[in-house]
């Protein structure tokens, strides 16, 4: 996910390692029989082996009983807002165990059988513990295969996003969308929510007529009349990737294997906006090897959406916030794609290890962008990366600027921020520099090859490191994994489109009239590191000066507006104050919502003016979302 947005070692005695729950069929839908055999060989290679850390947000006891399959047949109710129905769970019981356990949260469970004969079992709902929710605890059988779980969402549940019409491009359709990450699948389906967990699953999702279902799974292009669809996900999964999103959507394709869904009244803009969604694609392919998952859709929600993008295998979710008109954002886009590689096919075992996900991503995004763009665009990302993460290693404490974390207690949202994402990156950037970038390309697309539809610690990723590349050992691997902060031999950026932007800014700075800039050719990176190098209290002049030249307030690039808008309350700019409700107000991407809301607690007058705002704005955001900003604003 592209959520700007962990990690302790003993590497000591560690073995490497992979636990895989996928079956010899998982990859047959692409026609390429020799795909099962390459998944074998590289299983068999480590199948004696076993990866040491456990994951602390799940009550799943996976070495006694893990699930294999999943089949949902749930209906989806707008008008009590719930989803009812049943989950079957296929099991391997490898202890043999009479207990099976499963995280829920929140659901009501209204029966639990097992076997194809459904005999009713016994089951307790233990007490509920902060951020993980409920143990369900199932009695079984040592030769027990399946159980079946009838239940229940609370309308509440945090995975759910309920909207109204009203709150929909189209206004006459209710909309719905999960966001199952990090533990949140377990607020709408009874499962084992682990990273390092992975099954496969079908789903019969039953809707109101004249909506559509979309799943991280085999999808429709188009509505069907009885308003039920039928989903099928062959490769095995973890539970935080498995998604649902109804409402009133059409398909527009892009290419061969690519295209867009989107509500009908945006649908033209999201196709054009992301027309190179195949060149992506491939561009990828020819980095790091086959893209393994068939299809790559793209999903555009409505704007209550918490993240940029969410890396559902098959059909990312994305926000409309990256629609700017010009296809400046679309990064976004290569982010979501490469987590096809890092993460969705090798996958961070527990959330401890997060940065396994997200800097392998942001490596492998501006990898993707630098194919398409060219170098100099890929270094301004990288800029203004290393910009978030300085910022964001100022602002954590010291023990949440490690690579590997220690959430055990916590939510593991604490983790989503740039120091799995960008100080990754710079760590594998520097192991890139060090040992040769075609040498660490080969190293990477071998490392997805040998791993794919397993997962991965921390303490496994660095002993496969100096395995296959053992003059990475010369580097202070353990300072970067295990120390916080940013190392001193942290890689340069070498952002030569950003120098003239400094010559800019100085002329500005120095009394030229903005209007007499030039700024024709300027892309979004180039206007963020323009905006950045305000203070944060400006010269209510100067501020006035550079909206009347470049009409900021007004701006229809999200990026931007945030930006620019996080200086209007600390300066008193006040005529922004009407442009920054609105975009509170629509705007659910917490990336924004976050440095927007603290930079208006700086003053007592904006603390108001959150708060009054906030009661308007709540409604229309995700529980990701209203969760950090309750904190914020307490």
């Amino acid at each position: 996910m592209k959520n700007k947005l962990l990690h302790l070692l003993s590497i000591a005695g560690l073995l490497l390692v992979l636990v895989s729950c996928g079956d010899s069929n998982d990859n047959k839908e692409n026609g390429d029989s020799t795909k099962t055999q390459d998944t074998s060989r590289a299983t068999s290679t480590t199948k004696n082996m076993e990866l040491k850390s456990v994951d602390v947000h799940t009550f799943a006891k996976a070495k006694e009983a893990v699930m294999t399959d999943l089949a949902l047949d749930i209906k989806v109710d707008f008008d009590n807002k719930i989803i009812a129905g049943k989950a079957i769970i296929t099991l391997d019981n490898k202890a043999k165990t009479d207990e099976l356990y499963l995280d829920t949260k929140e659901l009501g469970i209204n029966k639990v059988t097992i076997g194809d004969d459904e005999k009713e079992a016994k089951f307790t709902l233990e007490s509920t513990i902060e951020h993980l929710g409920n143990a369900l605890v199932i009695d079984i059988s040592p030769d027990t295969k399946k159980v079946t779980v009838y239940y229940q969402t609370n309308p509440q549940a945090e995975a759910l996003q309920w909207l109204s019409p009203q709150q929909t491009a189209g206004k006459k359709h209710p909309f719905l969308f999960t966001q199952s990450q990090a533990i949140l699948a377990r607020s709408w389906v009874p499962c084992q929510d682990s990273p390092g967990i992975r099954f496969t699953y079908s789903a019969k999702i039953t809707v109101p007529k004249g909506l559509m279902a979309l799943m991280s799974a085999e999808n429709p292009v188009e509505k069907n009349a009885e308003g039920v669809y039928n989903f099928k996900m062959p490769q095995p999964i973890p539970a935080y990737l498995l998604a649902l999103s109804v409402g009133d959507l059409a398909f527009g394709k892009i290419g061969e294997r690519t295209g867009v869904y989107a509500e009908p009244a945006m649908l033209d803009k999201c196709t054009y906006e992301f027309a190179n969604m195949e060149k992506m694609l491939e561009a990828a392919e020819g980095i790091y090897g086959k893209y393994e998952w068939g299809r790559y859709d793209v999903i555009v929600l409505p704007p209550s959406f918490p993240f940029g993008g969410m890396e559902n295998p098959r059909l990312t979710f994305a926000t409309p916030t990256i629609l700017a008109g010009d296809r400046s954002l679309t990064s976004l886009i290569a982010h979501e794609l490469a987590h096809s590689w890092s993460g969705n096919l090798v996958t961070n075992k527990t959330w401890n290890d997060f940065w396994l996900n997200e800097g392998f991503t942001v490596f492998f995004e501006r990898k993707i962008m630098e194919a398409l763009r060219g170098e100099s665009y890929a270094e301004m990302l990288a800029k203004l990366g290393l910009q978030d993460l300085q910022e964001t290693v100022k602002e954590l404490e010291k023990e949440d600027t490690k690579l590997k974390l220690a959430l055990k207690g916590r939510n593991p949202d604490d983790g989503m921020n740039d120091i799995a994402y960008e100080k990754g990156y710079f760590f594998l950037r520097l192991i890139a520099e060090t040992v040769g970038k075609e040498k660490f390309d080969e190293f990477l697309k071998n490392y997805f090859a040998q791993y794919k539809f397993q997962s991965m610690d921390t303490e496994g990723f660095l002993v496969h490191l100096k395995q296959a590349l053992p003059e990475a050992t010369k580097l202070n691997l353990d300072e970067w994994v295990y120390q916080p902060g940013l190392p001193a031999n942290c890689p340069k950026v070498k952002a030569t489109r950003f120098e003239n932007i400094d010559k800019a800014y100085a002329a500005w700075e120095g009394g030229k009239n903005p209007a007499k800039l030039d700024t024709k050719e300027w892309s979004t990176h180039e206007w963020l590191h323009f905006l950045r190098k305000l203070p944060t209290k400006v010269e209510l002049a100067k501020l006035k000066e550079l909206d009347a030249a470049f009409k900021l307030t007004q701006s229809g690039n999200s990026e931007i507006a945030a930006e620019w808008l996080s200086r209007a309350v600390p300066s008193g700019y006040n005529e922004a104050y009407p442009a920054l409700e609105k975009f509170l107000i629509n705007v659910g991407r917490r990336k924004f919502l976050v440095p927007l809301y603290k930079s208006m607690i700086t003053t007592e007058e904006g603390k108001a003016l959150a708060k009054q705002i906030y009661a308007k704005a709540r409604p229309n955001y995700h529980s990701v979302s209203y969760n950090t900003i309750d904190k914020l604003l307490k």
